[in-house]
């Protein structure tokens, strides 16, 4: 094997690089806070909304469950548009995102508020809190630390996922380094760089996921 690595015109790069890898944390951490928002807001849905609710809830889930995360983002991307909803190649990688973590981080959640004894839901109607209290300080802060570990790691997964939408030419860094491939032939050590870049993106989340449990989640709430 006479292959020689050149990782100069890589480095060279390295603007695009950065610029890539801001936009891919950009796009990843918008996706996380409002595909948690949805999830929550289906968990609740499902677990203590009305029948019709629940069927809708429960078609989202399977519906993108069982379909490939690419063919939901062409879905957002080719085919709305062809209905009148025209958006940005940004706009429908972030919708596409957040819909397809909305239905796994649903179930997730789900998961963790039935784990939650029924003796502490009584406990807070018995003293007479309001049934949203309950459900943010009685059901959700406990459900949320015990299924947090199975949460962080969709939240990850979808990062690492976000690769996908520079197939609808979406700013990230699997975009950036298709360009610098297409420019200096080099795809054996872009890709390089790029996988070690997303593998430090990986535990630079994992790391501060660790930091936000021990804040927010471990400590028993003082109020």
């Amino acid at each position: 094997m006479n292959y020689v690595f050149q990782f100069g015109d890589v480095f060279a790069a390295w603007p695009l690089l950065v610029k890539g890898t801001l936009s891919t944390i950009e796009l990843s951490m918008l996706a996380m806070l409002i595909g948690l928002m949805v999830a929550i807001g289906c968990a609740w849905g499902k677990t203590a909304g009305p029948r019709p609710l629940r069927w809708f809830i429960n078609a989202y889930i399977e519906l993108i469950r069982n379909t490939p995360f690419l063919v939901q983002l062409f879905f957002f991307f080719f085919a709305l548009p062809a209905l009148g909803l025209r958006w940005s190649a940004h706009t429908a990688a972030l919708t596409a995102m957040v819909v397809n973590l909305g239905a796994y981080a649903t179930e997730i959640i789900r998961a963790g508020i039935e784990s939650i004894p029924k003796g502490q839901i009584e406990a807070g109607l018995a003293l007479n809190l309001k049934r949203h209290k309950i459900f943010q300080y009685v059901i959700l802060k406990p459900a949320l630390r015990t299924v947090y570990p199975a949460l962080t790691s969709q939240f990850i997964l979808l990062m690492l996922s976000s690769s996908v939408v520079s197939a609808i030419s979406a700013d990230d860094l699997t975009s950036v380094a298709a360009n610098l491939q297409s420019q200096t032939f080099r795809s054996f050590e872009i890709y390089i760089v790029v996988a070690v870049i997303y593998l430090v993106l990986a535990l630079s989340f994992s790391a501060l996921f660790r930091v936000i449990y021990r804040l927010a989640l471990h400590y028993p709430d003082r109020r």
